[in-house]
């Protein structure tokens, strides 16, 4: 009796012990299901600041969020149905670069070329998602008249489906506005050199420029920002900057009759130095200014050089240009080629200065000028009667747009990389 008892308490004892197994199997698949369910939850990210609340763009071609491209690698491509981005009728859109107003030949034909890079798209900006994307932020603008062409065109473009606008000039701009619904201020800052420059004439009580035999010129200071932008650092979010013609510009500052002084710490640069050392010389100064000036989070541009397409001549000795559509890339390097140096070839002498002191610095290059070589057809040449050709601004509607579609979909890059 005893051993049955014993042998059926030693069964029952056999078939408990897989319960605690079980048990504990049951425990571990519940406890890594609250797990994985937890891990599925999307955590919030860190915020960003009002002024830069970024929110993803859909339809920006065949890249991913982030991917790097070659915009400048590609080709006009034309398309018969490519609309304007805005009409002639946009106010700010300087007289002399009005081309359909203007009467040019193919001023409504220039927009229906499009570009197409080689290994990605570069689709036009949508203006109502910017607006959304770019609310209470502030886009400055800094530069010659080639940025003022790329801030009309934008303007205009933002102008299109958001017509309420107040006039405003921030911090020393030439122009500016705010799109009062989103709070988006657009300025432009002219400033031809970025330096601050003018007229110097020879002291009766000599001095070291005096001895050297100069009588007058143009004072620049390569150390001292132009005032129209140097407190514009300070208050805009994002900033376009450009320079460039102008010191290659002898109707203005002639080598012989009206130099370039350079001056550094306040003293002349002896030995006097030319124009492209000059250049060097103020892009660094200017560069570690804005470096040192801009307010936290500030996104910085450089673009590039503005090709300009005169032939025949300069725009004073009968140059002209009126192309009906781009060029081919074989008439694109007999123009510009540094070795053939001909009338264009600033552009790219400029660019070699503008990627040797910017390398390394915080700024985005934006590169335009490859795409903008083609298009010896988009300038506003003589319409508007014109005594002499313009080649070197460009026809809004017209190419610009292109510049701001680049502009924004690198900018939309860096911010989501940020």
């Amino acid at each position: 009796m005893a051993s049955r008892e014993h042998s059926q308490h030693q069964n029952q004892t056999t078939r408990k012990v897989p319960l605690f197994p079980l048990l504990s199997l049951v425990c571990f698949v519940s406890i890594f299901a609250v797990l994985s369910s937890i891990r599925k939850i999307s955590v919030p990210s860190r915020p960003h600041s009002k002024s830069f609340e970024f929110r993803r763009s859909s339809g920006s071609g065949r890249r991913s969020p982030g991917e790097s491209c070659d915009f400048s690698d590609g080709r006009w491509i034309y398309d018969p149905n490519s609309p304007a981005r805005y009409n002639n009728t946009c106010k700010e859109i300087f007289k002399g670069w009005n081309c359909i107003s203007g009467n040019k030949f193919n001023g409504r034909a220039l927009v229906k070329w499009r570009w197409q890079p080689k290994h990605c798209d570069l689709p036009p900006f949508d203006p109502v998602r910017f607006l959304q994307m770019y609310r209470d932020t502030s886009i400055g603008f800094v530069g010659d008249s080639l940025n003022r062409n790329m801030f009309v065109s934008l303007f205009c473009s933002l102008k299109q489906v958001s017509s309420e606008v107040k006039k405003w000039r921030p911090a020393g701009a030439d122009r500016g506005f705010t799109f009062l619904q989103y709070n988006l201020t657009l300025a432009y800052h002219r400033t031809n050199l970025l330096a601050r420059y003018g007229r110097w004439s020879a002291n009766a009580n000599g001095g070291v420029l005096e001895s050297l035999g100069y009588k007058e010129g143009y004072r620049v200071d390569v150390d001292i920002p132009d005032s129209t932008w140097a407190e514009a650092l300070s208050f805009h979010d994002i900033l376009i900057f450009n320079t460039g013609h102008w010191w290659w510009a002898p109707s203005k500052f002639d080598p012989t009759k009206s130099p370039m002084l350079f001056f550094e710490k306040g003293q002349p640069v002896v030995p006097p130095v030319l124009p492209d050392v000059g250049l060097d010389m103020a892009l660094k100064h200017m560069a570690m200014f804005v470096e040192n000036r801009t307010q936290p989070g500030a996104i910085k541009f450089f673009r590039t050089q503005s090709p300009r397409h005169f032939e025949g001549g300069d725009w004073d000795q009968g140059g002209s240009c009126n192309r009906e559509k781009p060029l081919l890339p074989v008439q694109v390097e007999k123009l510009f080629s540094v070795k053939n140096n001909g009338t264009n070839v600033e552009a790219r002498l400029v660019n070699q200065h503008l990627y040797k002191v910017l390398k390394g610095l915080g700024f985005h290059i934006l590169d335009i000028t490859h795409m903008s070589e083609f298009r010896a057809d988009a300038h506003p040449s003589a319409a508007g009667g014109k005594k002499h050709d313009d080649c070197m601004h460009w026809c809004l509607p017209g190419i610009t747009d292109t510049w701001n579609d680049l502009f924004i979909e690198q900018l939309n890059t860096v911010k989501f990389r940020s």
